[in-house]
C-alpha cells in the first residue's frame, strides 16, 4: 500500500477520499496531518480570497456605475447585482468572515485596487475614444 504523502502528491482526489475514510472509520492514528494542516489552511484561505475578489469587484462596478453614467450597461448592472447576492451568500456560509475587524481590512484592500482598476479602464476608454476620434481606427 502506498504511504499518505506519496498518495497527495500523486493523487490528490484519492488522498481525500482516503482521509475521509480514515476519519469516518476512526482511524485517526493513520490521518497525515501534515497535509491535513496544509489543506485546511489553504481551504480557508481561498474563502478569504473569495470575499475579498467579489467585493473588489462589486466595488469596480459600482465605481463605474457611479463615475462613468455615459457607459451604463445591463451588464455591470447585472455583475452588480450578481456580486452582491454572491457575497451575501458567502457571508451566510461563512459567518466569521463577517467580523467588523476583518471586513474593515478586506473593505480598504478591494477599495484600493477596485479604484485603481476602475481607473485604468477609464484612462483605457479616454485613450481609445480619443484614437477613434481622430481617426485611427477608422483607417483600416
Amino acid at each position: 500500500m502506498r504511504t499518505a504523502t506519496t498518495l497527495y502528491e500523486k493523487d490528490f482526489y484519492a488522498w481525500t477520499r482516503e482521509q475521509a475514510n480514515l476519519i469516518e472509520t476512526k482511524s485517526l492514528n493513520k490521518l497525515d496531518l501534515i497535509h491535513l494542516q496544509q489543506e485546511l489552511q489553504i481551504m480557508g484561505a481561498s474563502e478569504k480570497r473569495e470575499l475579498a475578489s467579489r467585493l473588489e469587484v462589486l466595488l469596480m462596478h459600482l465605481l463605474k456605475w457611479k463615475y462613468q453614467p455615459d457607459l451604463k450597461c445591463n451588464s455591470w448592472k447585472y455583475t452588480i447585482e450578481e456580486q452582491r447576492d454572491q457575497l451575501r451568500y458567502h457571508l451566510e456560509d461563512n459567518p466569521s468572515l463577517g467580523s467588523p475587524e476583518y471586513l474593515d481590512v478586506i473593505f480598504k484592500r478591494a477599495f484600493n485596487s477596485a479604484t485603481r482598476d476602475a481607473a485604468k479602464k477609464l484612462v483605457y476608454l479616454n485613450h481609445f475614444f480619443q484614437r477613434l476620434v481622430n481617426g485611427v481606427l477608422l483607417k483600416f
